[in-house]
């Protein structure tokens, strides 16, 4: 089974027959079909369980780490970059909001491209960062301008709270990546990227909120949805970057990593602006 994540999707990670997700092993897969199959590090040879990566080109944990430092230092240099110089008040709200817009469909498009690609591309994934920041940056300045002045701090404390409690159940065991996790997680996210789909295709044509599914109480459940979704995502990141350093995948799979965590992360922050914000409008 491919990795939930499209970032991994196209980078050897799959799920054995014990259903916990890793790197296809030579038991398991081809050689030729998986570019790792033939990693002489890939398992131990007498027991057929991951060992340690012994070559000097294997990604550690130090690579995600640094790699994802870089790549959200970017977003929020950015966002920071946009909130300052790209005002939102009434004479140039429709300006900066177009460059906020624009900005996002870059980003996605970037997502897009990368994850088509068969190895990691640092410009890409480094500019996906820039304008993905530029997105964020703009949008959280007119909900702060227009909604309340404290609503994004909630939603930067609110995301880093559910990293924080992610990676503790995780850690702990709390949380199990399995095929059966995996397949509620892509069918979930599925039904809810074409429910919101819809509902902006409704608002766009129909015009006001289309179905109502991201405004007042249904806006607020849908938001939720959005947040679980997301950490689901982040366990399936950290599961995807625990065997990729267990099963010896080279250095530059921790930009792929870093990238993941990343667009997750933009995920959870843009779900929880909108529930803050939400909130914030019912006082």
């Amino acid at each position: 089974m491919r990795s939930s994540n499209p970032v991994f999707s196209r980078r050897g990670f799959s799920r054995d027959n014990g259903g916990q997700a890793g790197f296809a092993t030579p038991q398991h897969q081809q050689a030729g079909t998986n570019p790792y199959a033939t990693n002489p590090y890939a398992t131990d040879p007498t027991t057929g369980m991951p060992q340690a990566p012994a070559r000097a080109d294997a990604m550690t944990m130090d690579d995600v780490v640094s790699r994802t430092a870089m790549t959200l230092g970017t977003l929020i240099v950015t966002a920071t970059l946009s909130w300052v110089l790209l005002p939102v008040d009434p004479a140039n709200l429709g300006k900066s909001y177009g460059i906020g817009i624009a900005a996002g469909l870059v980003a996605f498009v970037l997502v897009i491209i990368q994850s088509f690609k068969r190895k990691a591309v640092p410009g890409l994934i480094l500019a996906y960062a820039a304008f993905e920041g530029v997105f964020l940056g703009v949008i959280s300045a007119a909900v702060s301008t227009y909604l309340s002045p404290g609503v994004v701090i909630q939603a930067v404390m609110g995301t880093m709270c559910v990293f924080a409690a992610v990676l503790l159940g995780y850690k702990m065991g709390w949380i199990r990546v399995t095929r059966r996790f995996y397949g509620f997680v892509m069918a979930a996210t599925l039904g809810f990227i074409l429910l919101m789909l819809t509902n902006t295709l409704f608002a766009v044509f129909g015009g006001g909120d289309g179905l109502g599914f991201r405004s007042g109480g249904l806006g607020l459940l849908f938001g939720a949805i959005g947040v679980i979704l997301g950490a689901c995502f982040l366990a399936l990141d950290f599961k995807q970057v625990e065997d990729g350093i267990a099963y010896g995948a080279p250095r530059d799979e921790a930009w792929l990593a870093a990238f993941g965590l990343t667009v997750t992360l933009a995920w959870i922050y843009v779900e929880m602006l909108r529930i803050f914000s939400i909130l914030s409008g019912d006082d």
